[in-house]
């Protein structure tokens, strides 16, 4: 989702242009020749009033230079620090292990997962989705499917394709764990927590009976201890090589958190030992916790402050000296893979403007060859490192230990082959070991070449390390929760603007959430009991509902427009400034308070800035993401824009989730019966023209899909859509050509099934109800099958989207476009038609994509290849969800997907003969559990289409 997204950033009009020097425009060469004048001062002290201030570094160059740079200036201070970071985890695993580690997980190879809090599958490792995924697919040949328990806090699409979840308060959850622990055999651990009982009892059951094929992941949120116990649980199922193995940490100084060297950088700004502070691609002065912030007080005590970064932020707002970032696309670099292998990234495009890399900035601090550029000094460390061919060698299989036991005080080792331990030197420990001795001239010169062909630097993943679990920190006191209130509160990061980051991005801002489907702000979520309990969001005017029956939105409606209680929320005794609306959310724990960081920007850009609530304002040090407060309504509304407004599906057969432990019968009873003999359309002949030409299809698979929205941006990105702004999307007057709706299933609100999720794009009719209401026949079909849109022809009569059942088609009621940004005009797919006004819009199955492929294979003088034409939103689908491909071929993959019994049509009662259909989604269920409940059928078998089909999800 976020690498389509960074499209737009690169050309976001709003990113710094130029070298700034206390607001003056001001050349490299002058920002360098200053620069090295105080370096000068400083070196003599070894650099010892020299502090870099980064986020967390995973470049193996970068680490390089700064581990270089140590010969010249010795005393000079590297300090890594952001919002989000693996603090717990690292410090979780140097309880458990007595030395940091990093785990890196083998989801494809796990049978059974429990997630504590972990959203893996909206992470950044799109990996993780993709490993999860397969172990989700079912088909003939593979009817075994994995199991996902999640235990946490805020509903997340992680805990919404759990099979079974459970939601606990965020003070819960260490208890919680230690819960668990004990049920899957961790001797010597004792909790407090008696709740849930036979669920955590069923649930270690099944984790236990699946020993070295079970898994057990922690969110970064969660306290060490979590993790530490997540360790303890990992290893006593026999996971450690398996399911998990632990390397190195990527980034360097990992021996400290984070957090701990921002609060030294802190101390030392304080007692005026800072003379010069280099910030790179970080904004501190937003985003440091409020006991700690980086403010305007702190900074006025240094002499000389430098900020690298892609937008004059709040940040460089405050810096003498800020220098444009070159954009990631537009850069060279390197950077590690969650496995440790190396990657050269690598330009797409010459800068836009006058922007530098970090890798430029570090450099000015050398002596020598000071002035060299990105790719120079990368391509000069792999030249030293040494690139080894593919075929050259093998990575070394990760290592398998000997069969573990955990018992209080007790350790259990994991051992590794000898050929398999490294000893890095600490100080270059985070970066890739060697894999050759350095080779120069034409041989490296091939490496290198093959390497930023491939993308990866062969050999270099990371080598496994041999870990000792040891149960000893469960003797030490649990810190005592501090803060007080009614209220317990958690932050998170945004679904879509993560930490603020992306804060200017409109493609992101205006994506739905996953979950609540909100765009353009941030609101706070709350469980429907405590909703009830505190007053907000009950009007229950029937006059003012719109869209839904009673009861069923989450939120007031007032003439198709939604409106949100505003309240005021204390956290750890500090006030948000801004008043926060509430938002109902099925699933979320009673007494709990959600809200997500990222807005209250004032210096993001024209799109991001002064939007939402800022919860960096109250986010302190000692509870970074949960603790205590209160909630005040202040009697007033706010508009809110979400792009969904209805999360029931009132018994229709929409989507489908079926219990595979009863698939017999879930396909018995979900059989449809084809329509067509009822239809006015002349079928054979319309057939006897498919038959002449390509028939394409497209397939959905539900138990794939995680509604990670990527697709959406995907489309967005590729179809030249265009953002239409909170106003207009809370008209629903949003022009995404495809979305992902979001149902609960289940009886009861507080303790929901799902949601579930379904991608709904122009379904490409064979018997479309909206070419037959067209008064100037401009939506009109293919005789590859395909609805077209002829835009010239398009009188905007909207006749169409009226007689549209899957409401798929997008009106532009405005000129959103806009035609006077010259970098849009870069921004934009010259294959796809620009539309400003006027017309209607919808899918095309990427007839751009299509085209290209006839027109390579007509060249070539064969057919087109199944597989040759991918569309925007299947390209990008980390989970293989979506499958797409000519129905002609009975060999090809889509074909075969409609051939699976889990296949169904969307309404098929309206007897549309959609080419695209869905695969029915699959729940796992552990009948042991106790929350489980058997889905009901019919008496008898549904064979004629009055009777009732479909699953459980409603």
């Amino acid at each position: 989702m976020l690498a389509q997204a960074s499209v737009l950033g690169m050309f976001d009009p709003d990113r710094s242009k130029e070298v700034v020097n206390r607001g003056n425009p001001k050349t490299w060469q002058a920002f360098s020749t200053e620069l090295r004048a105080r370096i000068e001062d400083d070196r003599a002290s070894g650099g010892a009033g020299i502090r870099f201030l980064t986020e967390t570094i995973t470049s193996p160059t970068l680490i390089d230079q700064f581990n270089s740079l140590k010969a010249e200036l010795p005393n000079a201070k590297l300090v890594q620090y952001e919002p989000i970071n693996s603090d717990n985890a690292m410090n979780g695993a140097r309880a458990a292990f007595g030395s940091a580690a990093q785990p890196i997980y083998k989801f494809d190879k796990a049978d059974r997962i429990l997630s504590l809090d972990n959203d893996f599958l909206s992470g950044f490792n799109v990996a993780y989705t993709n490993d999860f995924a397969k172990g989700r697919h079912f088909s003939e040949e593979k009817k075994e499917i994995n199991r996902l328990y999640c235990v946490e806090t805020t509903i997340t699409i992680t805990g919404a394709k759990a099979d079974h979840r459970l939601a606990v308060k965020p003070s819960q959850m260490a208890e919680a764990a230690k819960a668990i622990a004990k049920a899957v055999g961790v001797a010597g651990v004792n909790s407090t927590y008696t709740d849930n009982a036979a669920w955590i009892a069923a649930m270690a059951k099944d984790l236990q009976s699946a020993k070295g094929r079970s898994l057990v992941v922690v969110g970064d949120n969660q306290p060490p201890v979590v993790h530490a116990l997540a360790h303890l649980m990992n290893a006593a199922l026999g996971n450690v090589g398996q399911t998990v193995v632990y390397v190195e940490p990527f980034a360097p100084n990992s021996e400290r958190s984070q957090l701990d060297q921002y609060r030294e950088l802190i101390a030392d700004i304080d007692a005026g030992k800072v003379k010069m502070l280099v910030i790179i691609d970080g904004n501190p002065m937003y985003n440091t916790p409020s006991d700690l912030r980086l403010d305007a007080a702190r900074m006025e005590k240094i002499p000389f402050r430098a900020h690298l970064g892609l937008y004059s932020d709040e940040t460089a707002e405050y810096c003498h000296w800020h220098v444009p970032s070159k954009h990631f696309l537009e850069s060279w670099g390197d950077a590690r893979a969650y496995d440790g292998t190396a990657g050269i990234v690598q330009p797409l495009i010459s800068p836009i403007y006058d922007g530098h890399s970090a890798y430029e900035l570090v450099q000015l601090f050398f002596k020598e060859n000071f002035d060299k550029k990105d790719l120079d000094i990368v391509k000069a460390y792999w030249q030293k490192t040494g690139i080894t061919p593919a075929a050259a060698s093998k990575v070394a299989p990760a290592a398998v230990p000997t069969e573990p036991t955990v018992n209080a005080g007790e350790k259990t080792r994991a051992t590794a082959d000898p050929a398999e331990k490294a000893s890095p030197a600490p100080e270059a420990k985070a970066s890739p070991a060697p894999a050759a001795a350095p080779t120069g001239g034409t041989a490296f010169e091939d490496n290198w070449r093959k390497a930023v062909h491939d993308g990866f630097i062969p050999n270099t993943a990371a080598t496994a390390k041999a870990v000792t679990a040891s149960a000893g920190f469960l003797s030490q006191p649990t810190p005592a929760p501090n803060g007080s209130g009614d209220l317990e509160i958690a932050i998170r990061p945004d679904p879509s603007i993560y930490d603020g980051r992306f804060a200017n991005n409109g493609w992101l801002q205006e994506l739905p959430n996953p979950l609540n489907k909100v765009t353009w702000t941030n609101v706070g979520l709350i469980s429907p009991k405590t909703a009830e309990k505190l007053g907000i969001n009950q009007t229950r005017d029937v006059r003012e509902q719109a869209g839904a029956s009673e009861g069923t939105t989450f939120f007031n409606t007032k003439g198709g427009n939604l409106f949100s209680d505003q309240v005021r929320i204390t956290y750890q005794g500090a006030e948000v400034a801004e008043p926060v609306a509430m938002w109902i959310s099925p699933g979320q724990p009673d007494d709990t308070i959600t809200l997500h960081m990222g807005y209250g920007r004032t210096r993001a850009g024209n799109v991001g800035s002064n939007i939402g609530y800022n919860v960096f304002n109250v986010r302190r040090s000692d509870a970074l993401d949960a603790g205590f407060g209160s909630l005040k309504a202040l009697g007033t509304t706010e508009e809110v824009s979400s792009t969904q407004t209805h999360f029931n599906m009132e018994g229709r057969d929409l989507l489908r989730s079926w219990d595979v432990n009863h698939l017999e019968e879930e396909i018995k009873a979900g059989h449809q019966h084809n329509e067509i003999d009822k239809s006015m359309f002349p079928y054979e002949e319309h057939q006897a023209t498919y038959a002449k030409n390509h028939k394409w299809a497209m397939t959905v698979d539900l138990n794939s899909c995680v509604g990670c929205n990527a697709c959406v941006i995907a489309c967005q990105s590729e179809n030249n859509i265009p953002v239409v702004g909170k106003e207009q999307v809370g008209r629903h007057r949003m022009m995404h050509w495809m979305r992902i709706d979001a149902y609960y299933g289940g009886e009861d609100l507080n303790n929901p099934d799902g949601p579930h999720f379904q991608p709904v794009l122009c379904q490409q009719c064979e018997q479309a109800p909206c070419e037959v209401v067209c008064p100037v026949h401009a939506t009109a079909h293919s005789a590859e099958g395909l609805n077209d849109m002829t835009y010239n022809r398009c009188v905007g009569t909207r006749y169409c989207s009226n007689n549209c059942p899957y409401k798929v088609r997008r009106f532009n009621f405005m000129l959103y476009q806009d035609w006077d940004t010259p970098q849009y005009k870069l921004m934009r797919n010259p294959e796809v038609t620009i539309r400003s006004r006027g017309v209607m819009e919808k899918c095309n199955y990427c007839t751009q994509r299509i085209a290209a492929a006839r027109i390579a294979s007509e060249k070539d003088g064969r057919a087109i290849r199944d597989g040759e034409v991918m569309t925007a939103c299947q390209s990008v689908c980390p989970t293989n969800a979506i499958t797409f491909g000519d129905m002609h071929d009975s060999n090809s993959a889509v074909a075969k997907t409609k051939q699976d019994h889990r296949n169904y049509n969307l309404l098929n009662e309206l007897n549309t003969q959609p080419r695209t259909t869905y695969l029915a989604g699959l729940k796992n269920f552990n009948t042991e559990m106790p929350d489980y409940k058997a889905p009901a059928f019919p008496a008898k078998e549904a064979s004629t289409k009055e009777e009732k089909t479909g699953g459980e999800a409603h």
